[in-house]
C-alpha cells in the first residue's frame, strides 16, 4: 500500500486528479438519483466533488484501510452531493425562525385538542430557550433540513443536532414529571 507521504510531486497531483474524477462521477450519480434538473447538475456536481476532495485530503490520516480507499472516499462525495441537493431544494424558500407556536394557528388548534399536546406546548415555552424552541420548530414542525437551517443560522450541523438533543431531553424530562 502506498502511503500519502510516498506520493510527491507529479505522482501526487496525478493521484489527486484521478480521485477528483472518481468523486465527480459519484456526484453526478447521486444528483441524477435525486432527480436534479440537468441544467443545474453540472455546477452542483463539481461543487460536491471539490468539497469532497478537500474533505478526503483533510481526513487522509483517518483512513484505516478496512475498506478500499475508493469506497471510503466515495462516501464523502455522496454526503456532499446530498447536502448540495437538499440546500438547492430550499434555495429561495424562507425559513422562519421566530417563535412559530404563536404564529401557526393550525399548530394551536392541534395543541388545544389534546392535553398531551398542551403539555408539550407548555414545556416548550417554559423549559426551552428561544434558540432551542426555534430550532425544534423549524426542524420538527416545519420540516427544514438541518443542513439548510445550519447554513441560514451560521451554525454547524453538529451544534444544531446538540440543540435538538438538549431540547428533546428537556421536554421528555418535563413530560415524565
Amino acid at each position: 500500500m502506498v502511503t500519502t507521504t510516498e506520493l510527491t510531486g507529479p505522482r501526487r497531483a496525478e493521484a489527486i486528479d484521478d480521485l477528483h474524477e472518481l468523486l465527480l462521477k459519484g456526484a453526478y450519480f447521486e444528483l441524477h438519483r435525486r432527480r436534479i434538473p440537468h441544467n443545474e447538475i453540472d455546477d452542483l456536481a463539481h461543487d460536491a466533488a471539490n468539497d469532497a476532495l478537500v474533505a478526503v485530503l483533510n481526513k487522509l490520516d483517518t483512513f484505516r484501510g478496512q475498506s478500499r480507499f475508493t469506497t471510503w472516499a466515495y462516501k464523502f462525495v455522496l454526503l456532499e452531493a446530498a447536502v448540495k441537493a437538499r440546500k438547492r431544494a430550499w434555495q429561495g424558500r424562507e425559513v422562519v425562525l421566530e417563535d412559530a407556536i404563536d404564529s401557526r394557528p393550525s399548530t394551536h388548534e392541534l395543541l388545544d385538542q389534546s392535553e398531551t399536546l398542551r403539555a408539550v406546548r407548555d414545556a416548550m415555552q417554559t423549559e426551552l430557550s428561544e434558540h432551542q424552541r426555534a430550532v425544534l420548530i423549524a426542524v420538527a414542525l416545519d420540516g427544514v433540513p438541518i443542513d439548510v437551517l445550519a447554513e441560514r443560522m451560521g451554525k454547524t450541523r453538529g451544534a444544531l443536532y446538540k440543540t435538538l438533543h438538549d431540547a428533546r431531553r428537556k421536554l421528555r424530562a418535563r413530560l415524565d414529571a
